[in-house]
């Protein structure tokens, strides 16, 4: 139980230091122990100004921002290899193309029907869910092959800062609204503050996300932190995560935090 005076956004973090770098790692080792899952279809309110589960959007709604060059290739060419039986919206993203440029000059994947092209609607043969990601398990292959960094990442978040004489701190957290800039505050709903997605059953993120952790981060970091974790879960004091966390109230009774909105 978390002492009465801890305050309820805390998190528990460990570091590293990279021993061919120099580059120094920070995990969120909360966010990464907890039982979070994507509840996409399953719950998922949306990113929405007001709960829209029927619409099956998650955080689509608005489209991919893209990181680099090389993300918009590597998803343009995906997405000229999808068949009509994996991409709803196939013959309109040939003839107008996957990207764009939003009105504040960011690159972004271009929508349809009020959220992202490359979303498969709850209509579709298939299902609602992204035309890249269906492709990929098609495929068998990891879907961080072929979605945008931004799709395969969430919740994860990797920072990087540059100290001025070469060393950089590279943190790795959970994705907060925060994180989205001024239209974050507006989402009705957001997963990594909601106990609704902290279900995931008995392993922790570290393990089912470990493939995008050692794409985001490595090998050898992913590694480092996973032993470390390891360790950890044996560990009766590991803190729980904000989202679930069970409290005293002023009163001196056990209770959780109300979802949010």
């Amino acid at each position: 139980m978390t002492h009465p005076g801890t305050p309820e956004s805390v998190h528990e973090w460990v570091s590293f230091e990279d021993p061919e770098e120099q580059r120094t790692w920070v995990f969120d080792v909360t966010f990464l122990l907890s039982s979070w899952s994507c509840i996409f279809g399953r719950g998922c309110q949306g990113v929405l100004t007001a709960p829209a589960p029927e619409l099956v959007q998650g955080c689509c709604s608005y489209g991919a921002h893209f990181t680099g060059e090389e993300d918009v290739a590597r998803v343009e060419a995906a997405a000229a290899t999808l068949t009509a039986d994996q991409w709803q919206f196939r013959s309109r993203g040939r003839r107008r193309g996957v990207v764009t440029t939003n009105a504040g000059g960011d690159t972004v994947s271009r929508l349809s029907d009020g959220a992202c092209i490359m979303l498969n609607r709850p209509d579709f043969a298939r299902g609602a869910g992204c035309a890249l990601h269906l492709a990929a398990l098609d495929r068998n292959l990891p879907p961080h092959e072929l979605k945008p960094d931004v799709c395969w990442q969430l919740p994860l978040r990797r920072e990087d800062a540059d100290d001025g004489d070469g060393h950089v701190t590279s943190t790795v957290r959970q994705w907060d609204r925060r994180h989205w800039g001024a239209g974050g505050a507006e989402f009705h709903w957001w997963c990594t503050e909601s106990p609704e997605a902290f279900a995931g059953g008995q392993e922790s993120v570290f393990g089912t996300m470990g493939p995008e952790l050692v794409a985001l981060v490595g090998r050898w970091a992913y590694d480092a932190v996973a032993a470390y974790l390891q360790e950890r879960l044996a560990t009766p004091a590991t803190l729980p995560h904000p989202a679930v966390r069970v409290t005293l109230s002023p009163t001196g009774s056990r209770g959780r935090p109300p979802p949010p909105g």
